[in-house]
């Protein structure tokens, strides 16, 4: 690569860091002039651009330009690119890495097989605020269950070999804090002490870089008053020094150009210049590169050694995707255009969204529902396959996606009388959308006055009525934030009009974040929270609302009761005066005109049958120095039914130099188990579960008594202790 990089003129290496759009319908003539200069390195595609128009481009380049550097393609395939999978949150919620896995490996050779050779993801954002849109994209609140996704999924899209076929190279984002913008507003300013940043924020970035991850893009936002984009301690200090990265790094789409709102940069020569220096390689959709950066290399304002070192970095990474040894590697060069597109794979769809949903309540058993009699299916999200998909599905269509009500009439078979109305709109007031980056949104023209009697007169046809309630996608999605988290107010107008009809009433919840449904959670027999779910995700409903599946999932977020107690996330600081609600006083950290607590508690779910836990058995009351710790429990199905539950390992270290949360997730086992049944669950604590950034930003453990926790979710635990003896961990 560096004898290529001699030959390269200035203008020739300035290409290599710009990127623009390839175009929707065909490859743009400007577009192809401008890679047939060597003027255009990458190429973003947007959802659906035919493979032919691809390779356009890249005959442009390997044809017409002067040192024949082929192009590498890269787009959002961010939960599926033609088979969408549940979203961010929903794969979270399913704590199965394997399943997670597999739904990352299908978007890798259905992406590549598109010819793109990199996503934009996994998104490894730690979000503890759901007014923020982009949580639905995220892993959820934890530390510890994004980080072991990130590098999960990290491995999945890439394979074990860069330059295969079906090796989608990751590009991690957004670095770094982007999930913790003030008051949940997108783009907004980020500012945290660095021990947070460092204990809780940084961990799933730096998982999926040793994970291999070829690329990490720059967040939009500012971190500390500086913007990622531009931030020399960020992109050069952690990313590169500390954590040794050695993949590509690339801007966010019109990040450099927003320098200059952000007020880092006075001009374009700013912003191009301040971008390049602090680190940032590619510039997505550039203006500033391109017009700026020859005359400022000539004017000696930015060194040749920063240039070379970012255009060496792009040549080596299209080097590590297998792109000088065939640029049309993922193009299928002589493939016939008018080939059938392959099947989309449904099993794997299905099976994970199964595993993605979260029974939330169940009061006397009303779940699973009896194949007899009559049911309503009632709501603006039972018979829509848009908003089923999900933000950024991709290539995904819609009228490939199965609707629940289309997902509950083929499993019911004419066992059962389905009826169905829309009852609502998901919002009366078109104005909501107007402002959302996704406003593709079906509106019914009657007067809601009509919708609701239709539903009501269906409803008291049926013996049990299922609303599907919730959000359009758009409404989770980026540029989405929210100020309220309740349903729209047609949605609440009708569930409480369904519950009068004294009908056992099930309550399934399509959505992007977390929603304050604290009253209609009351109204409601049965609680099923389904995320958006996919292409398969009607099916995959009917098969747990009906008991095909067993639900088993678990939520990687706090439900809140209130939008007023946000940010609220179950690994807060005891705080000096902590409230205790089995005895409530006054002068202690509470709000006093609600119920303090979460309304569902991170790793929450329920199940079909009845799983109990034993009280803990610690192996050694200390830990022996140079060995883990053994926890161990015994988990038993005492139902009637198979299922599978996750058990969880939380910590606390009881007294530290620095405050530390009241409990942290530090392991989880997914476990199945038939009816009555039990197997012992072993966990072993080691050294490195009990460190933390001290206040001079030093990973270090220190010696005290620790609190092993292990429950179902993060509330209701067994509780045991150990004393960590001095000199007993090393810190690496």
């Amino acid at each position: 690569m560096t004898a290529l990089l001699a030959k390269m003129t200035l203008e020739e290496k300035i290409g290599q860091l710009r990127m623009r759009q390839a175009g929707v319908t065909a490859a743009p003539a400007d577009a192809l002039d401008a890679v047939a200069k060597g003027q255009v390195g990458a190429m973003v595609t947007a959802p659906g651009v035919p493979r032919k128009h691809l390779r356009a481009l890249q005959d442009a380049t390997i044809r017409r330009s002067r040192l024949r550097i082929p192009l590498f393609f890269a787009a959002d395939v961010i939960h599926g690119q033609r088979t969408i999978f549940p979203i961010g949150l929903g794969l979270a919620s399913s704590w199965d890495l394997e399943h997670i896995a597999l739904s990352a490996r299908v978007s890798a050779k259905e992406a590549t097989a598109d010819g793109l050779d990199m996503t934009f993801a996994p998104m490894v954002d730690i979000s503890r605020d759901p007014r923020w849109g982009r949580i639905s994209e995220s892993s959820g609140e934890d530390t510890y269950l994004s980080a072991r996704i990130a590098g999960t999924v990290v491995r999945a899209l890439q394979g074990p070999s860069l330059g295969a076929t079906d090796s989608l190279m990751a590009c991690v984002k957004h670095f770094a804090g982007y999930g913790a913008v003030e008051g949940g507003r997108d783009y907004n300013t980020t500012d945290m002490s660095l021990q947070r940043l460092f204990q809780d924020f940084l961990p799933p970035y730096k998982a999926a870089v040793d994970a291999g991850a070829g690329a990490i893009m720059t967040a939009l936002t500012t971190l500390n008053g500086v913007p990622a984009t531009a931030n020399h301690w960020l992109l050069r200090k952690v990313l590169r020094e500390a954590w040794q990265f050695d993949g590509l790094v690339i801007s966010d789409d019109g990040a450099v150009e927003n320098l200059i709102d952000h007020g880092t940069a006075a001009n374009g020569n700013d912003a191009a210049r301040s971008a390049l220096m602090a680190g940032t390689q590619i510039s997505m959709n550039d203006r500033y590169f391109g017009q700026t950066l020859p005359q400022l290399v000539k004017q000696g304002a930015i060194p040749m050694e920063i240039l070379d070192e970012a255009v060496l970095q792009i040549l080596t990474t299209k080097y590590d995707l297998g792109l000088f040894a065939d640029p049309y590697r993922r193009l299928r060069r002589h493939e016939r255009l008018s080939a059938p597109e392959p099947p989309l794979h449904r099993t794997e769809a299905r099976e994970v969204a199964r595993r993605s949903l979260v029974l939330l309540k169940n009061h006397n058993g009303t779940l699973p529902l009896a194949r007899r009699g009559t049911i309503a299916l009632i709501g603006p999200l039972a018979d829509n396959t848009i908003d089923i998909l999900g933000s950024w599905s991709g290539s995904g269509q819609p009228e490939q996606a199965v609707s629940l009500y289309k997902g509950m009439k083929k499993i019911l078979g004419g066992q059962a009388r389905l009826l169905y109305a829309k009852g609502a709109n998901i919002a009366d007031d078109p104005r909501i959308f107007e402002l959302l980056a996704d406003n593709r949104v079906s509106l019914d023209p009657r007067p809601p006055s009509e919708l609701l009697a239709q539903a009501v007169a269906v409803a008291n046809q049926a013996d049990v009525i299922v609303a599907a309630l919730g959000e359009s996608r758009g409404m989770s999605h980026e540029a989405a934030s929210r100020t309220d988290l309740r349903l729209e107010s047609p949605q609440r107008t009708l569930l409480q009009a369904l519950k009068q009809t004294g009908k056992p009433l099930v309550l399934v919840l399509m959505n992007g974040r977390p929603l304050t449904i604290e009253k209609e959670s009351e109204m409601a027999d049965a609680v099923l929270e389904t995320w958006f779910s996919g292409t398969e995700g009607g099916n995959a409903i009917a098969d747990v609302l009906f008991g095909d599946y067993n639900p088993s999932g678990k939520l990687p977020v706090t439900f809140p009761r209130s939008v007023g107690q946000i940010p609220i996330y179950y690994n807060n600081l005891n705080t000096g005066r902590p409230f205790n609600r089995q005895s409530p006083a006054p002068y202690r950290s509470h709000y006093f005109d609600i119920d303090d607590s979460p309304l569902y508690p991170f790793g929450h779910g329920l199940s079909y049958t009845d799983f109990h836990l034993s009280g803990i058995r610690l192996q050694n009351p200390q830990m022996v120095p140079g060995k883990p710790l053994h926890a161990s429990i015994t988990l038993s199905n005492r139902g009637a039914r198979s299922g599978a539950t996750v058990v969880q390992l939380y910590l606390r270290d009881a007294a530290a130099s620095v405050s530390r949360p009241v409990k942290e997730l530090k392991g989880f086992q997914k476990v199945s188990l038939a009816p009555g049944a039990s197997r012992t669950i072993g966990f072993d604590i080691d050294a490195s579960m009990l460190t933390f950034y001290d206040a001079d930003l030093q990973l270090v453990s220190e010696p005290g008594w620790f609190e092993v926790m292990i429950g179902l979710d993060s509330e209701h635990v067994q509780r045991a202790r150990f004393e960590l003896l001095p000199g007993t961990t090393e810190v690496e």
